[in-house]
């Protein structure tokens, strides 16, 4: 009788246990939410002279990336109580003027900041562990990006 009631205590222990997942953690129990990297939006310019960027709350709109270690990656913009997402894929390219982040959508987006009509955005890799949208360079917005958290910048 003791090893009965042994052995469905240890069978209702080993059921019970149950994994937390931290949506904002690269270090997940779940692989399929574990991200390599997280780059949020710090500042953010418009294309007239003289004006200072804006910064924190006083952007328009609050908005980060999440790269995966599959080579996708989730865009969240947060604005007026409304929050978007749009996901991909992502790759790392070097072009002439140098490193950048490349992130392709397999559907249209009003989240895709750029220049063309392609469903691709390109953002200028830093050394000082930054990201700069390139959109800026077609009246768009200058959009700075800092990574928050996972693995270390490329």
């Amino acid at each position: 009788m003791k090893y009965l009631i042994f052995g469905l205590l240890l069978i209702f222990a080993a059921c019970s246990d149950s994994q937390t997942i931290d949506p904002e953690s690269s270090q997940s129990t779940d692989n399929t939410t574990s991200y390599l990297d997280k780059w949020q939006l710090v500042e953010m310019s418009g294309s007239i002279a003289n004006v200072p960027p804006t910064t924190g709350s006083e952007m328009a709109w609050q908005e980060y990336y999440l790269l995966y270690d599959d080579n996708t990656f989730t865009k969240v913009r947060e604005q007026d109580d409304d929050t978007k997402e749009a996901s991909g894929t992502y790759e790392f390219i070097t072009l002439p003027d140098g490193e950048y982040l490349e992130l392709s959508y397999p559907l249209e987006s009003e989240l895709i900041g750029n220049c063309t009509s392609e469903s691709k955005e390109l953002l200028s890799v830093q050394s000082e562990g930054k990201l700069i949208g390139t959109w800026w360079a077609c009246d768009g917005p200058g959009l700075v990006y800092k990574k928050v958290g996972g693995n270390s910048a490329q």
